[in-house]
């Protein structure tokens, strides 16, 4: 008996890429979901601005433009730098990640709004890196 091979093609950069921002929208979307379903009092309040309540809406626009700009910069610097533009997206999406987090700690909100925010932008870091950048060869 013989044992075939088969191989699966790889699925596009195209769409590798579109499923990792609807990823990172879906994950952000389900993560808040589950916060409001747990009663987090989504209620934000920015030094100097008016309360404002984060709903699924704003999840989802903010999720949408950050995966979008990231795909564009990736795009950008594997037009302009292809040898380094997976280590360099990488690094600068950690970083950008990281400063995402200084909003959070000068807002007032609850511990449990704060925590389920956070883990949003962890979701939208995490789905962007695994999936936007050409698997290594």
């Amino acid at each position: 008996m013989s044992a075939a091979t088969v191989t699966t093609p790889a699925p596009s950069p195209l769409r590798r890429r579109a499923l990792g921002v609807a990823a990172a929208v879906v994950a952000c979307l389900v993560i808040w979901a589950i916060g409001a379903l747990a009663g987090v009092d989504y209620t934000v309040e920015s030094p100097g601005q008016p309360a404002t309540v984060i709903g699924a809406g704003a999840i989802v626009t903010v999720a949408l433009g950050a995966a979008l700009l990231g795909w564009a910069a990736l795009a950008l610097l594997e037009r302009f730098a292809t040898r380094v533009a997976r280590p360099v997206w990488i690094s600068v999406a950690i970083v950008v990640t990281v400063l995402s987090f200084f909003p959070l700690l000068s807002v007032e909100a609850t511990g449990g709004a704060k925590l389920v925010l956070g883990a949003t932008h962890m979701a939208v870091a995490v789905a962007l890196i695994t999936l936007l950048p050409r698997p290594r060869r």
